[in-house]
């Protein structure tokens, strides 16, 4: 076979696999858009559930099911409604010991028919524990025992013989993650609460605030605008942040003495003058509440290395902290 010959093979079989990944992303998508096309008020029902339950959210399911069931219980978890996923099998071996009078079960299954889920049913059902499906038919069996059973809409797998859970799996992912914001909101879920629950993330990373990285008390180089300079740099040298915050009689920020302004006036009076001469007036600062990355952002763009920390940022422009870049790199945010 000629090299050419090869070369057109080769990129016919090319065309040929993408035509088939684009149909499968474009099926999935439609099941998607049909999704949420087809919400109404069953959606509203499991949140209501969800919100009612006091315990934890036990999630189970059988196969692929099972795989979505696991990452639908870690977004839940990890988003203000608490959940972990038991397998089914090993709910009928004792973990339904997991399952408490406070908790809830949200059991996945596309057939709805799952033979492994019945148990866990049953359990659910004695128990009075209240009851969530997600399934891909209804009428189905567990359709009818659940209190609130979540439909996927009617759509033909992506696999080509219409039988690998392709279509039907990611249509339920994106209803557990729509269940899981829709919670967020109903529970206020704040910033804060997710860096709590996310400390060692790049995520929770990105929640870090100015007050949990600066340096507060003592450790400031603050001194008054009639400091002699000779004492200022002994001040900046002990502090070894490069600079020292000039401040009124108040005590509030009223100018900046950096390396780069010790540069600017050196010359043989630099040792007779006071602060209030050299400093640069009205410094850039941050208050303390700002995100660390938005403060990294801010020193970049004005290309300093040092921020004073205020307590409003605004009137009064009282120093509380001092942050250095350093401090937000060793933090992993970048």
């Amino acid at each position: 076979m000629s090299v050419k010959i090869r070369e057109e093979a080769l990129t016919t079989k090319n065309s040929s696999v993408r035509a088939a990944a684009e149909r499968v992303l474009r099926l999935e998508a439609e099941g998607l858009g049909l999704l949420a096309d087809g919400l109404d008020e069953k959606f509203d029902a499991a949140a209501d559930l969800l919100s009612q339950i006091t315990g934890k959210l036990v999630v189970s399911g059988m196969g692929k099911s099972g795989h979505i069931g696991r990452k639908i219980a870690a977004t839940l978890a990890s988003t203000g409604t608490p959940a972990h996923y038991v397998h089914p099998g090993e709910a009928s071996h004792g973990d339904l010991g997991m399952i408490g009078p406070d908790d809830g079960v949200l059991a996945l299954s596309n057939s709805g028919e799952t033979a492994e889920l019945n148990d866990l049913v049953a359990y659910a059902k004695f128990r009075g524990i209240p009851f969530l499906a997600m399934v891909g038919k209804a009428p189905s069996t567990l359709a009818s025992a659940a209190d609130v059973a979540l439909v996927l809409p009617a759509m033909a797998e992506a696999c080509p013989m219409g039988l690998a859970p392709t279509t039907s799996t990611t249509m339920m992912l994106g209803l557990g993650d729509a269940l899981a914001v829709a919670m967020m909101d109903r529970r206020s879920f704040s910033s804060d609460q997710f860096q709590v629950l996310h400390p060692g993330g790049r995520l929770g990373r990105k929640f870090v605030r100015v007050d949990d990285l600066m340096h507060k008390g003592g450790e400031l180089p603050l001194c008054p605008a009639e400091t002699a300079m000779s004492a200022a740099i002994l001040t900046m040298t002990e502090k070894r942040f490069g600079c020292v915050g000039v401040v009124d009689g108040a005590g509030a920020l009223i100018g900046i003495v950096t390396d780069g302004d010790l540069s600017r006036h050196m010359d043989d009076g630099l040792m007779r003058k006071v602060v209030g001469e050299v400093m640069t007036s009205k410094p850039k600062t941050i208050r303390a509440g700002a995100l660390a990355a938005e403060a990294l952002g801010f020193m970049n763009a004005n290309k300093i290395t040092c921020l004073f920390v205020t307590q409003d940022g605004g009137a009064g422009n009282m120093p509380v902290g001092i942050l250095h870049v350093h401090d937000i790199l060793r933090a992993g945010i970048a």
